[in-house]
């Protein structure tokens, strides 16, 4: 009986502390002593050993993020944070020389922030695009970390080739709610791996998908061609770049992307 009672005290000091323990909120999750965390694709597969180019979006947004379209862009609470109009596209680019190869990582959000009448949803992206003032072929040198509609649980990885080839793969999310996720790209000579949540969901290696250009993240709001939208907000905690200096330390094997068409590229 003795015995009981002291595994049932210790009990009630444990949940007791677990009630009274401060709890970081999702954006300052990462913010308190510099390291990388608290799951994701860096430090799971040790990319974190040499180095980063990390952006953690405490303070003014740096000036080169550069921004476009119609909405605001901001930090706030340790966030970069893209919010729209009823009309029209809004983005920021990472106006930096770019990278060829390297893994890209981020921690974002997104969801509807109001209602228009006979509105659509904006898609939520998230790109690799040509960096500088290299021709961007409307889309068709693209890699994408994640692409999704809002109200939607399918989330879209791909990477676009020239001259039309669309490599393209779908994974099932939790995105409504204003749900957390990591997204992350491996871009190798040799192949292109996406991450989500810290897992490995698509490895692919043929030829035709691999194009070698320096690269830059540009996150998006995107509208529908002259359509009335419902206002919406992206919101992202952080983000990060690795060299391909540190091998990976699980296995990236996964299924290859679908090959399909990008109509839109020129």
């Amino acid at each position: 009986m003795r015995s009981l009672r002291s595994a049932l005290a210790a009990a009630l000091v444990g949940l007791l502390a677990l009630t009274l323990s401060p709890v970081a909120s999702p954006a300052a999750a990462d913010h308190v002593h510099g390291a990388p965390g608290p799951i994701h694709a860096g430090n799971t597969y040790g990319w974190y050993q040499y180095g980063v180019f990390r952006q953690e979006f405490v303070g003014a947004k740096p000036a080169y993020w550069k921004t476009a379209g119609r909405g605001v862009v901001r930090t706030q609470n340790g966030m970069l944070t893209l919010m729209t109009t009823r009309r029209g596209s809004v983005s920021a680019k990472l106006d930096l020389p770019g990278h060829t190869y390297g893994r890209w990582e981020i921690r974002a959000r997104a969801r509807r922030t109001g209602t228009t009448p006979g509105g659509s949803n904006y898609k939520v992206v998230t790109e690799l695009v040509p960096a500088g003032d290299r021709d961007q072929h409307c889309g068709g040198r693209d890699i994408a970390l994640e692409n999704f509609t809002l109200g939607r649980n399918t989330v879209k990885s791909y990477v676009h080739t020239l001259p039309n080839n669309s490599f393209r793969g779908f994974k099932d999310r939790h995105l409504k709610n204003e749900r957390w996720h990591t997204y992350a790209v491996e871009v190798a000579e040799d192949h292109i791996s996406w991450f989500v949540d810290a897992h490995v969901v698509r490895t692919e290696r043929r030829d035709a998908a691999l194009d070698p250009v320096r690269r830059q993240l540009k996150f998006e709001l995107r509208a529908q061609g002259g359509k009335k939208m419902h206002p919406a907000r992206m919101q992202m905690d952080w983000m990060r770049y690795w060299t391909m200096r540190a091998p990976n330390e699980r296995s990236i094997k996964a299924p290859q992307l679908e090959l399909s068409t990008y109509a839109d590229a020129c």
